[in-house]
């Protein structure tokens, strides 16, 4: 192997930069990728590696700090789907952000960068192009996005989710790894998970997770179904910064004379162990059709996948359907989305243990335990070739 023999070499320097979105479908998958490629740099005592994080924000500062990660930043401009006159600004915001990154890299002058899509990633990926530096890719979607496509052209590897994203890019570099997760949150909490959260035991649990920056309109249907829904269940939800007092309001004057108000219990953000604790004592999951689907199935809970419309989002839709043909959830569109339908689908999973038990098996399925290690093998391995 080729890790072996560089175990008989001495200490070789080996830089690597990562850059994807600003968004924790791409950031967390980086960071679970950079973790590894620490674990593997140690285990085959290969010098410690430099890793720099590429993106307009840092996204999670305390992240990159604990993890060793230097932010480089950049800029980059969206180009959407539809007509806005910021397109227009964007792509001087763009032009900006590559003239940017390409003196950046040149200083550092990594030996790989890998890109996690998205627009933010453009810029690095087409500096890495003119300096000849190696690309790996990685697609979470089930139908990839442009600056994948793109980059897929000139990319050594590329690394994909589902099964389904495979026929877009070039045969021979493809590989399905499935969703880097971070190791502590691959396997949920059930000890101790429901005093942790203040929850009560023997009541079955909802969870609702709104993506990173949290869901208006899920937020919006599950209060409307919330004074049915604390009659039979605990709800713990995370809502979003922006939206927790909005919610909070609404909660409060919809649930006035209920006498289980305390059985919702909102959150702005959830750290690890939170989370961890919330999906070792969920029921069922209520979430969008981002990267939090893989952590779902790697939990092993049955869920409710909510895709933001397609007019928005071009992949959510079809990730939820992607996901959902594995049996594992089942899928509420936003345009068919009332608090009754919500209410209706819980009532149906929950109560019924065998389909129940059939949506658990399922999950196994989307479940890669090894993708972020898979990944990180193969920087090391390019970034070692490159450096010897």
């Amino acid at each position: 192997m080729f890790l072996e023999k560089v175990k008989k070499l001495k200490s070789i320097p080996m830089k690597i930069l990562m850059t994807g979105g600003g968004t924790g479908g791409h950031f967390y998958p980086i960071i679970a990728v950079a973790q590894e490629v620490r674990a593997i740099a140690e285990e085959n005592r290969i010098a410690d590696a430099e890793i720099f994080y590429m993106s307009p924000t840092p996204y999670n500062e305390g992240e990159l700090f604990n993890n060793k990660i230097i932010y480089k930043k950049n800029y980059a401009g969206k180009l959407r789907r539809y007509f806005s006159l910021l397109n227009v600004f964007d792509v001087f915001k763009t032009c900006i952000g590559v003239i940017r990154s390409l003196w950046e890299i040149f200083l550092i002058y990594p030996d790989v960068v890998f890109g996690k899509g998205g627009y933010a990633s453009f810029p690095a990926l087409l500096s890495a192009r003119i300096l000849r530096i190696p690309v790996v890719i990685h697609e979470s979607d089930s139908v990839p996005g442009r600056v994948n496509q793109w980059a897929s052209k000139f990319a050594e590897k590329i690394a994909i989710s589902y099964a389904e994203a495979a026929p877009f890019f070039p045969t021979d570099k493809v590989a399905l790894t499935g969703n880097p997760i971070r190791k502590e949150l691959f396997l949920p909490l059930t000890t101790n998970a429901h005093e942790y959260l203040h929850l009560i035991p023997t009541l079955p649990t909802i969870l609702i997770l709104g993506g990173s920056l949290g869901s208006r309109n899920i937020n919006d249907v599950v209060t409307e179904a919330l004074p049915k829904l604390v009659e039979k269940y605990q709800i713990v939800h995370q809502t979003g910064k922006t939206n927790f007092e909005e919610v909070k309001k609404v909660v409060d004057a919809v649930l006035v004379n209920s006498e289980h108000k305390d059985r919702y219990r909102p959150y702005t953000y959830m750290d690890n162990l939170t989370l961890r604790s919330a999906a070792g004592a969920a029921n069922i999951i209520i979430s969008r059709a981002g990267s939090t689907i893989f952590e779902i199935a790697a939990w092993g809970v049955p869920s409710i996948i909510i895709p933001i419309e397609e007019a928005v989002s071009h992949d959510q839709v079809k990730n939820a359907f992607a996901y959902a043909r594995t049996g594992s959830a089942t899928v509420i569109e936003e345009g068919n989305l009332t608090g009754n339908i919500l209410y209706a689908e819980i009532e149906r999973i929950t109560g019924n243990a065998e389909l129940n038990q059939k949506m658990r098996s399922a999950t196994k399925q989307l479940v890669h335990p090894d993708a972020a290690r898979k990944i990180a093998e193969e920087l090391v391995k390019i970034a070692l070739r490159h450096s010897i």
